[in-house]
């Protein structure tokens, strides 16, 4: 729910994560019911996640679907 307000996802709030990702690979980030929710950039690889503390930043937040709620007063 945090990634929806914007903010970057933490080791803490991830359910699963695709085997092969290393640090700076663009990410799709999905509900734990697959609904894609937005995107980020991967700020760990996948073995470095699995040893990080649970408050690491593990995707950093580009976009999500509830962006264009969030900039309506702009629009």
């Amino acid at each position: 729910m945090s990634f929806l307000y914007g903010n970057h996802v933490f080791k803490k709030e991830l359910g699963r994560i695709t085997e092969s990702i290393v640090a700076g690979d663009g990410v799709v980030v999905f509900s734990m019911s697959d609904v894609p929710l937005g995107f980020g950039i991967s700020a760990k690889g996948t073995q470095d996640c699995r040893k990080m503390e649970p408050n690491g930043i593990v995707v950093l937040h580009q976009g999500d679907i509830g962006e264009y709620l969030r900039m309506e007063d702009e629009l």
